[in-house]
């Protein structure tokens, strides 16, 4: 991630006014392609910049590592002064991303519907808990909420658990992802009809969305999923096995590679044996086909064995902690991490043969480009200061 002139959507201008997680993740996607993305905060901040420890100085990691390759302003949208710059702003704009609560930008006088007529190119994105319609429209969304409201959480863990979060913000990164995705999606509708538009997603519809291949296992034969654990409803084998060093995880997805893999293990029979030559009957016999399977793996050491299953095109791999996964040879071989200065981060996963993404910025501190940013748009010294002094736009200390 090195050239900025090469970004995909570099001349891209997007105003991020959103905060927490899945508004930031989605425009650090398109700041490590090229866009502009100026971060309005509110005067005390991004509420994750005190999400921690650790800590770089007065941010937390949880802030630091979402918000790369942006400019920060702080801005009291609150104030009738405040408003007027974001308008300033926007009439520069490519993109609006927001995540206040619906109805919030209505009751400031710049709705949706004023932006439409006021910046008819521009693309406004909204990323909200449950939209703002409907019997929770409006209502405040979390992560872990969602995760339990969407029947994620009751469809993970083991019998011995109970029901378990999944250890990821998954619904926060996602709808992010699809903000994203829904935001170059309007760019190129833009392209053929000169307009922009209003697009939204809720962490809730996302919930649901990403609950495969439950919802479609539900749809089909009407019942719930059970807790499997780590295994898969649909698939056998697809789990954890322990080996004399560490865990594996074997995943099967389909007859002849699991053939493959009895053979591959020194135990062809496996593979034409009545009770697991097809998935349907694997599913029937999971656990006497486990006591066989661990019975071969608990013989080998973990990483030879995945070696050697993966240069055989048969899927396993070792059960690796962080700090593994992110210092082993293929991630330092493909360039996974990033570094600048003091930062260091994973780089972004979209990578185009020539539009190559690129590392400016490190994250930026509370309202360090309110003068860069403002002058860009046509205030003068004098005109800024009197901003700072009212308290329209904020200085380096935030008001907490």
């Amino acid at each position: 991630m090195t050239d900025p002139a090469s970004g995909a959507i570099t001349g891209l201008r997007v105003i991020d006014l959103t905060r927490v997680l899945g508004g930031p993740f989605c425009t650090q996607i398109l700041a490590d392609h090229g866009a502009d993305v100026i971060k309005v905060e509110p005067p005390a901040g991004d509420e994750v910049r005190d999400w921690g420890p650790p800590f770089h100085e007065d941010d937390a990691a949880y802030f630091v590592g979402i918000n790369r390759n942006k400019r920060s302003i702080g801005l009291d949208l609150a104030s009738e002064g405040g408003r007027a710059v974001l308008m300033k702003l926007l009439a520069g704009a490519d993109v609006l991303i927001e995540n206040f609560k619906p109805g919030t930008l209505d009751k400031w006088g710049i709705g949706n519907d004023l932006l439409r007529e006021k910046f008819p190119k521009l693309v406004h994105c909204r990323i909200s808990g449950f939209g703002a319609d409907g019997p929770r429209g409006g209502n405040p969304g979390y992560d872990a909420i969602i995760q339990a409201m969407t029947g994620m959480i009751a469809a993970t863990g083991s019998p011995q658990s109970g029901p378990v979060r999944i250890g990821v913000p998954l619904v926060d990164i996602t709808t992010g992802l699809y903000a994203a995705i829904g935001i170059l999606m309007a760019l190129s509708e833009r392209q053929k009809s000169g307009l922009g538009q209003f697009l939204e997603t809720t962490l809730y519809e996302t919930g649901l969305a990403i609950m495969h291949p439950h919802t479609a296992n539900y749809f089909m034969h009407g019942k719930p999923p059970s807790l499997t654990g780590n295994e898969h409803p649909n698939l056998v084998p697809y789990a954890i096995f322990a080996t004399r060093t560490d865990d594996i995880f074997i995943g099967v997805g389909n007859d002849g590679t699991f053939r493959k893999l009895a053979k591959e293990i020194g135990k062809p029979e496996l593979g034409t044996d009545i009770r697991f030559a097809r998935n349907k009957d694997r599913i029937a016999n999971r656990e006497a086909l486990r006591a066989e399977l661990a019975a071969v793996f608990s013989q080998h050491e973990a990483e030879p064995l995945c070696n050697r299953l993966l240069a055989a095109g048969l899927p396993a791999g070792p059960v690796q902690r962080i700090d593994q996964a992110l210092t082993n040879a293929h991630t330092v071989h493909r360039g996974d991490v990033i570094e600048k200065d003091w930062y260091k981060g994973v780089a972004s996963p979209i990578r185009l043969q020539r539009s190559k993404p690129s590392l400016r910025r490190t994250p930026p501190k509370f309202s360090q480009h309110t003068h860069e940013v403002l002058a860009e748009f046509g205030y003068s010294k004098s005109e800024i200061d009197a901003l700072l002094a009212k308290g329209v736009v904020c200085g380096p200390e935030r008001k907490r």
